[in-house]
């Protein structure tokens, strides 16, 4: 069975959110941060790091939040075939990581990049009810769990936004977003 390891408030929640929309069994192995058991011997040699989440899958072992989610689609999702088509979903995942997030919770550029970032998201949303059309993906669990995170650990408007506002409601009621990062508001 693959192994899940998190910390309480921690990015292993994106990637059990994901688990839970594909109904994959999965065992989450909770880390007391606190107590630094993610800097214990036996965690480093899964992810030299430190950090959480990581995945044992198997004798596979992989840790970064999109990688594992990139890497749980190709294995376990529904993931379309082409190339191109996959690395949509890669630019997506790595936006949420790279841009998306750190745009967000940097409060040194959260006033320039928030209308940057959300503008075109509200915009898609406008047009479609997921970044890639009608049906959710795991870009949407990378996206979306970014975009969910603001409420719960931030006092900002989103006011501005309505679409991404709607877009975050829906995502919120799904019932394995409450399994996973719902259960933390």
């Amino acid at each position: 069975m693959l192994k899940l390891y998190g910390g309480a408030r921690s990015r292993a929640s994106i990637v059990q959110w994901y688990l839970e929309e594909i109904q994959l069994p999965y065992e989450f192995v909770k880390l007391d941060m606190q107590a630094g058991e993610h800097l214990k011997p036996e965690y480093l040699a899964i992810n030299p790091v430190g950090k959480v989440p990581a995945i044992v899958d198997g004798d596979f072992q992989l840790w970064e939040s999109g990688a594992i989610l990139l890497y749980l689609a190709e294995k376990y999702g529904k993931t379309p075939t082409s190339l191109e088509e996959r690395a949509v979903f890669s630019q997506w995942v790595l936006f949420a990581n790279a841009t998306l997030g750190p745009g967000i919770f940097v409060e040194a550029s959260r006033e320039r990049e928030m209308p940057r970032l959300l503008t075109p998201l509200n915009e898609i949303f406008s047009k479609q009810p997921f970044l890639l059309g009608n049906e959710f993906t795991v870009a949407d669990v990378a996206v979306g769990s970014i975009l969910n995170y603001i409420p719960i650990m931030l006092k900002v408007d989103l006011s501005s936004y309505p679409e991404v506002l709607n877009y975050m409601k829906q995502l919120s009621e799904r019932p394995a977003f409450q399994k996973s990062i719902g259960g933390r508001t």
